[in-house]
């Protein structure tokens, strides 16, 4: 007979071919198994043994195993690798069985519906996310099963599709299997998991009969759904595939919220990646990114709020104002903002609680972490309820009848097992208390046999324990065997002792042990029923979570608005940006060892437009930049900003396109890949949007490079008419701002002191007329010999360019006035007190150090 040919390997052959998309975990004995495919997968990746059924067969099975009681690592290894896992367990009882014990898969384990929110990071949603395509438009849905999120959006093409689909961070795909040709789809999902699943699953006008029936309304439009039919389809696909890997109806789920990408600003992913939104370019985690720097809030929902808002700026200035005068409450309100915060650090992650008692999950610390956290609130809402901002932010239920009905049957020290005991109150039942006593005289006549066989048998050491396996026991040591009674009845032999029974002890251990079974039975009855009541509180316990992260997240951001000197913004409906003494919110909290230098900036749609910002490497332009569109971004989620005042048009897109890098992958050149994405900036950019480009034109030749900069520059001044910041080695640019009245120039002043260069890291009117490349290069510490060789190269080419000088660019105007921020130590009075003192003894940080004592010589020079 084949070693497959066996009722067990038909049972797990049987259930393999129903999940072939997933590990298998095959429950035997106190193992989860796996075989085949799915052994050498799980061994590799969990450093597992491989070994193999049948070993004495011409074809031996693969198989590998882990410990059930700790297969949930496993489990979670696998899952952060992309694997699917299903949980195939024994579904009755082994001792009741006919022959094989029956086995069903209980649960599919997947990135998107993971086994237990305890798994997730606690300020990251976990989002299951579907995309279909009607062949014009397209809808999305989210769906985050550990909190209980439904959202859905439509989009007018591809492009804003996958970008929206960048944007909300996927854990898993859902798509039909129509798009799995579509190379444009495949390049966006990367290495994300994803399932392909027939075009049918995603059925609009099935999936909207079933949305209606579970929200039990007669259509969505009372969820914002008016309109909306292909994107429905898209959640009516995750829905079923997440109830069925749950294998629960997921009751938790109250409510679909449609939202619309015209109604927030977007950013997409490279602005994302170069403004550091969320994630730093180099590292791990949030910290070095924006997020992980305004992020102050106590608990997880008010994290992952706030990274919700930093991804999703609003738009509409009575949003915006809502949620500063939210902030503003928090910022003059101190000692309310102090006992808030101090108040949240006992409130746990309802959301997730919510989502663990809808899926059966949670256990009873769970419950008891919900209770405490609901007996807070009232005393840390009351005061918040006074405050017209805040208000209406304030439940009106706080969910005091749920606590006490957690109160009244759970312990306040319960175990994390919710199946041995110790978990419900004395009083509550007088059956489960007349089984805590009989428990209790247990153990008190263990001691009593236990002293009385001692004295009988006259032998001081012997012990009477117990384990699973032998029940209770009588253990005796090598040394005092010749003691033994005959009445004791040999069990088990070890090297140092041997363990006897008696009658009288086996019938003892079925009374003790029959009550204690009963006990442990009927608690964990209660406790079911408990979590089974909880669940019609899940929509309140949702109202509750919102209201307690929208709290978090603006006390999060008025603590950060006072010990960071940020000032409320003023939003205009205009294309205006003003900005007084902005800083770079991360940058200067770090410690570079300098000091920070403000700058003003200025934008409209009359004559400062576009800014062609020049300045040598290394000069801060690029933080200039970026601070720029932090301060928008910041201002349009409703925080405070760093500056010392701003004026801020609501920008419906910003565009960066900072630094250099190449696609590898799609073998794609750093320079084709800044053209790919200028390109879109062009596309998509318009009158109320914010472009920021950093050195336009590199990777190609001088010529080459110089005329697509000044081509961009100038289409964005005239044909896109936005707002923008041009950043550019070229120096000829300047010269656009003659032909193009809207283009104004600001450069980032330097010094040079003999051979060193000192960055003064200040905005001034006019450009630069030099790059100090060369200088850059010896800060960085080029060999000598090479700065020498390039002093020598560079007064060749410029001797060269003087008697043969190039086109000039001004023919499309009067050339600019160009200011010189450069000047030499000779020709600048800030410098002249330095007189004396040797340049090369200096290094740069010692030149900034005495740079600050002449800022009022800096400022007379102006």
């Amino acid at each position: 007979m084949s070693s497959t040919d066996t009722p067990m390997f038909r049972q797990y052959l049987e259930l393999k071919a129903s999940q072939q998309d997933a590990l298998l975990f095959f429950r035997m004995g106190d193992f989860y198994e796996l075989f085949f495919d799915d052994a050498r997968v799980a061994a590799e990746a969990c450093e597992l043994t491989l070994t193999s059924r049948n070993k004495n067969d011409p074809d031996p099975i693969p198989m590998a195993g882990v410990p059930h009681h700790a297969a949930k690592g496993y489990i979670q290894t696998l899952i952060q690798l992309g694997h699917k896992v299903a949980i195939a367990d024994q579904v009755e009882d082994a001792k009741k069985a006919k022959g094989i014990v029956k086995r069903a898969v209980v649960r599919v384990v997947s990135p998107g519906v993971l086994l237990d929110t305890d798994d997730l990071a606690p300020r990251e949603n976990c989002w299951l996310v579907g995309l279909v395509s009607d062949g014009v438009k397209w809808g999305l849905a989210l769906l985050d099963v550990s909190t209980g999120d439904l959202r859905v959006t439509e989009l007018p093409d591809e492009e804003q599709a996958l970008e929206e689909l960048q944007r909300c961070g996927a854990s898993e795909l859902i798509l039909p299997d129509t798009l799995s040709e579509n190379a444009a789809i495949r390049e966006a999902i990367g290495e994300k998991a994803v399932t392909w699943l027939d075009i049918s699953a995603f059925d609009s006008r099935h999936a909207k009969k079933e949305l209606c029936e579970r929200f039990a309304v007669h259509d969505l439009g009372a969820f914002g759904c008016d309109g909306h039919s292909i994107s429905l389809g898209a959640a009516g696909a995750l829905l079923n595939y997440a109830s069925q890997n749950s294998q629960t109806s997921l009751p938790h789920l109250t409510g679909i919220r449609a939202y619309s990408v015209h109604r927030h600003m977007v950013i997409d992913e490279t602005t994302r990646r170069n403004l550091e939104l969320t994630r730093p370019m180099y590292g791990r985690g949030r910290a070095g990114s924006l997020l992980g720097h305004i992020d102050r809030s106590i608990t997880s929902m008010g994290g992952r709020l706030l990274k919700e808002w930093l991804l999703y700026p609003l738009m509409e200035q009575s949003e915006i104002a809502q949620r500063q005068d939210a902030v503003e409450a928090f910022v003059v309100r101190s000692a309310l903002r102090t006992d808030v915060k101090e108040q949240l650090r006992s409130v746990a992650d309802i959301e997730r609680i919510g989502s663990k008692l809808a899926q059966g999950t949670a256990n009873a610390r769970d419950l008891v972490a919900l209770r405490r956290s609901l007996e807070i609130l009232p005393s840390m809402l009351g005061p918040i309820s006074e405050v017209d901002a805040l208000r209406s932010y304030v439940p009106k239920d706080l969910g005091e009848s749920i606590a006490a009905e957690i109160a009244h049957w759970l312990v306040d020290e319960p175990p994390i097992a919710t199946t041995e005991g110790g978990l419900i109150r004395g009083g509550v039942d007088s059956e489960l208390d007349e089984l805590v006593r009989l428990g209790k005289e247990g153990k008190g006549a263990i001691a009593a046999i236990e002293q009385e066989e001692r004295v009988s048998a006259d032998i001081p050491s012997l012990k009477v324990k117990y384990n699973r396996v032998f029940g209770y026991f009588i253990e005796i040591t090598r040394a005092n065997l010749h003691k033994v009674p005959e009445r004791y009845i040999r069990k088990q032999t070890l090297t140092n002792a041997e363990r006897f029974i008696t009658p009288e002890l086996k019938e003892f251990e079925e009374k003790v042990l029959g009550a204690d079974e009963r006990r442990k039975t009927l608690e964990y009855h209660h406790f079911v029923a408990l979590r089974e009541r909880l669940q019609d509180a899940l929509a309140l316990l949702k109202t509750i979570a919102g209201g307690v992260a929208h709290l978090d997240a603006f006390a999060a951001l008025a603590d950060l608005a006072v010990d960071c000197r940020y000032v409320r913004p003023k939003m205009v409906d205009e294309s205006r940006l003003e900005i007084v003494a902005g800083r770079h919110p991360v940058v200067e909290r770090q410690a570079l060892g300098e000091a920070f230098v403000p700058n003003d900036l200025s934008l409209d749609l009359r004559d400062r437009r576009l800014v062609v910002l020049t300045g040598p490497n290394m000069s801060g332009k690029s933080t200039i930049m970026r601070q720029v569109a932090l301060i928008a971004i910041l201002a349009q989620i409703g925080s405070y900003v760093p500056a010392d005042s701003a004026t801020v048009g609501i920008c419906d897109r910003v565009f960066t396109r900072v630094g250099a890098s190449d696609d590898i992958r799609s073998g794609r050149s750093t320079f084709m890949v800044e053209m790919s994405e200028t390109a879109n900036i062009l596309r998509y950019a318009t009158d109320r949007s914010l472009v920021l480009l950093d050195e336009i034109g590199r990777g190609t030749s001088t010529y080459d490079g110089l005329s697509i900069a000044w081509a961009v520059a100038e289409s964005i001044a005239t044909n896109i008419g936005c707002r923008g910041i041009f950043a550019t080695h070229y120096h000829e640019m300047v010269e656009l701002a003659a032909s193009c009245p809207s283009v104004c120039n600001l450069s980032v002043a330097v010094s040079v002191w003999g051979e060193k260069i000192i960055f003064l890291r200040r905005l001034e009117e006019g450009g630069a007329s030099r790059s100090y490349g060369i200088q850059c290069a010896r800060l960085a510490g080029m060999p000598k010999e090479v700065i020498g060789r390039a002093k020598t190269i560079l007064a060749e080419l410029e001797s060269y360019a003087s008697k043969h000088p190039t086109p000039q660019l001004s023919l499309f105007g009067k050339p600019a006035e160009v200011s010189t921020s450069g000047d030499t130590a000779e020709e600048d009075p800030v410098f002249s007190f330095l007189e004396g003192l040797d340049p090369d003894a200096m290094s740069p940080r010692d030149a900034h150090a005495a740079l600050y004592e002449l800022v009022g010589l800096a400022k007379k020079k102006g």
